[in-house]
C-alpha cells in the first residue's frame, strides 16, 4: 500500500514539473447578491513544456491559489501542439479574436520572441524561439492570449501546406 501511494506522489510531482506554468492574470471580480457583496479571482493560466505543447486556463475561485489550481487543471485538459519548424512558427498569420488583432510572423534564427505582454508568455512556455508578434486592438489579457491560441490552431505544418499547394 505505501509503494502505491509512493508511486502516485511520483507520478503527481512528475506531472507537474513536466510543464511550467505562468500566472498571466489575477483579478477581483464581485458579485453582488442579498447581503453584500461576494469577492472571487479569476486566474489566467499558461502551462508549457517549451516543446511545442502549449495549455491555457481560465477559472474562478474562492482564493487565488484555488482559482490558479482549477485553471491549471482546465489547461491540462486544454493542450494543443504547434508544428514549430526550427524553432519558430511555420508561416505568417493574421488573426481575429473578439477586438483583440495578432499578426505573427516567422522569423530568422537570432532574432528572439518580439512580442509583448501575455503573447510572449504563451511564446516562451511554448518553446518559440523566434518569432515576430504585434498585437492590435484590444489591450485585454485574456482576448489576447485567446487569439495567440486561435492562431496556434490555425497554423499547418510545412508538409500540410505543401499538400495545399499541389
Amino acid at each position: 500500500m505505501e509503494k502505491r501511494r509512493r508511486q502516485s506522489n511520483n507520478e503527481g510531482e512528475r506531472d507537474r514539473n513536466e510543464f511550467d506554468q505562468k500566472v498571466v492574470e489575477v483579478k477581483r471580480v464581485t458579485r453582488v447578491v442579498a447581503g453584500g457583496k461576494r469577492m472571487r479571482f479569476r486566474a489566467l493560466v499558461v502551462i508549457g513544456d517549451r516543446k511545442g505543447k502549449v495549455g491555457m486556463g481560465l477559472k474562478k475561485g474562492a482564493d487565488v491559489s484555488e482559482s490558479v489550481n482549477k485553471a491549471v487543471n482546465a489547461a491540462k485538459k486544454n493542450m494543443i501542439t504547434l508544428p514549430l519548424v526550427e524553432g519558430t512558427v511555420p508561416h505568417g498569420i493574421n488573426i481575429k479574436y473578439k477586438s483583440s488583432m495578432l499578426m505573427l510572423k516567422p522569423a530568422k534564427p537570432g532574432t528572439g520572441v518580439i512580442a509583448g505582454g501575455a503573447a510572449r508568455q504563451v511564446f516562451e512556455l511554448a518553446g518559440v524561439k523566434n518569432v515576430v508578434c504585434k498585437m492590435l486592438g484590444s489591450n485585454n489579457k485574456v482576448n489576447n492570449v485567446k487569439a495567440v491560441f486561435g492562431a496556434f490552431k490555425k497554423m499547418k505544418s510545412k508538409e500540410a501546406l505543401r499538400q495545399l499547394r499541389k
